[in-house]
């Protein structure tokens, strides 16, 4: 039998390919993991928004309703925040993104929380979904195991969950407009299970009616929190009649993206008592 040689090729691909392995990548001919969750301190809040709304998504003038009450969000991309000084600059409420999927917790988070909430703020915790990664109870514990839990403090918001569009491919995660809305729903109904109380849901109206259908199933249980980078908050989606928060810009007076509630601050304290 002829003895084989390795030549100069072979040995470079052999190199790529363990090479490949190291960094974490599938060998070539394997199989490439489903729905892997890769840059989790990348997703916050609105950060798919600007390349799909092709709005500007900096500051815009703001025309009020009604009294507004300003307000922030933050990330581990924001890493550790000066919250005295967004307290002092007008701050009176903040939201941290708490964990992703089933994978990921905030390693910011318990400054980003607890020093919200020292320096006077009523805060609390959002999830960003990813509802191709697992389901929406699954998340929903591993949100409320991981910081996304309620008080009845006067301090402490309902949990939030920001579904958005999927930073990792399929705009609607690979899910039917039905399909989503279970997703939603299973998500909401063990929050509200675990906790006592119904999640704030945050997206926009295109995402919205692109993939529920523009459901208006969540309107009388689960308060808005609309994301729309211009002047007003826009059309909302379809079950509500107005917004509970909005997020107007991502950039200015704050850290991170600017908030409105939708009203002054003795009305938001009773948002936060329930």
């Amino acid at each position: 039998m002829p003895r084989h040689r390795t030549g100069p090729t072979a040995v470079l691909a052999a190199l790529v390919a363990a090479l490949a392995v190291l960094l974490g990548a599938p060998a070539a001919g394997a199989a490439t993991p489903r729905n892997r969750v890769t840059h989790p301190q990348l997703d916050w809040a609105g950060s798919t928004i600007p390349s799909h709304e092709r709005g500007n998504p900096r500051n815009h003038p703001v025309v009020p309703f009604v009294t507004q009450t300003p307000g922030m969000d933050v990330s581990a991309y924001q890493g550790d925040v000066d919250w005295t000084t967004a307290w002092n600059n007008g701050a009176r409420f903040a939201y941290i993104k708490a964990t992703e999927s089933t994978t990921y917790t905030n390693p910011y988070f318990a400054q980003q929380y607890d020093g919200s909430y020292d320096v006077g703020m009523i805060r609390g915790a959002y999830h960003f979904a990813t509802p191709d990664t697992s389901s929406g109870t699954a998340q929903a514990d591993y949100f409320v195991d991981n910081g996304g839990g309620w008080s009845a403090d006067g301090k402490t918001l309902p949990p939030a969950l920001d579904i958005e569009y999927n930073p990792y491919g399929a705009e609607c995660y690979g899910l039917s407009q039905s399909g989503m809305v279970g997703w939603i729903s299973d998500f909401s109904n063990e929050v509200h299970a675990r906790t006592g109380r119904y999640p704030v849901i945050y997206s926009t109206t295109d995402w919205w009616t692109t993939c529920t259908g523009n459901s208006s199933a969540f309107g009388a249980d689960n308060p808005l929190w609309i994301a729309s980078y211009t002047s007003t908050p826009g059309t909302l989606p379809a079950g509500w009649g107005y917004q509970t928060f909005w997020q107007y810009a991502d950039s200015g007076t704050f850290p991170g993206d600017q908030d409105y509630f939708n009203g002054d601050y003795s009305q938001l304290q009773a948002l936060a008592d329930g």
